[in-house]
């Protein structure tokens, strides 16, 4: 089978492949409460950049969808959005309901449907060549964008003023996301056939 269409094992399944110590339900467990943590961590650190502050989480988001795979990913981010809903603080300034229906609603919509979107890619090998890792987080990164914008249109009236202050200021940040993810994901592939 072809790369396009053939399911690979993730690259979490090379990491750490099931084993009988480990029933199989108890090490999903174990990585969606890994990757919901990671994803909080991301949505409150922030890092100087031009021209806003950055964040790492999107790329946090498309890793675990890459790394993890479309199943266990989007279960990784069902998790994150439900802890966020409940009133956990794992969201950039806090947690509750209120954000479901606020102005970055739909960027965390994006966040589930990007990771579906990457984990597929990865499942077909996407994540182990640096073009591909490029193709894939770049489409990974629209879909975020998309439905933030579709969803802030609502709030600041248009798509294009929603463009202009949900999508360009960010712009350079998610191609620094993209090129780091070229290569950690290929790298970690790379470092697995060599061992």
């Amino acid at each position: 089978m072809s790369t396009l269409t053939a399911a690979r094992p993730t690259l979490i399944d090379a990491l750490w492949p099931t084993a009988d110590a480990w029933p199989e339900l108890a090490r999903k467990a174990l990585l969606i409460l890994a990757g919901t943590a990671l994803l909080a961590i991301s949505a409150r650190a922030q890092i100087p950049f031009w021209p806003v502050p950055m964040t790492m989480q999107t790329f946090v988001v498309l890793v675990i969808g890459m790394v993890y795979g479309a199943r266990l990913g989007a279960a990784t981010l069902v998790a994150y959005l439900l802890e966020g809903a409940v009133g956990l603080p794992v969201f950039a300034t806090g947690g509750g309901l209120a954000y479901f229906a606020g102005p970055t609603a739909g960027y965390l919509f994006g966040f589930l449907l990007a990771a579906l979107l990457v984990g597929s890619l990865a499942e077909r090998g996407w994540d182990r060549n640096p073009r591909l890792t490029v193709l894939a987080m770049t489409l990974g990164t629209i879909v975020i964008f998309a439905c933030g914008v579709l969803w802030l249109s609502v709030y600041v009236g248009s798509i294009g003023e929603a463009i202009k202050t949900g999508v360009a200021p960010f712009v350079p940040a998610a191609l620094l996301k993209i090129a780091l993810a070229a290569i950690v994901l290929p790298s970690a592939w790379r470092l697995i056939r060599e061992r």
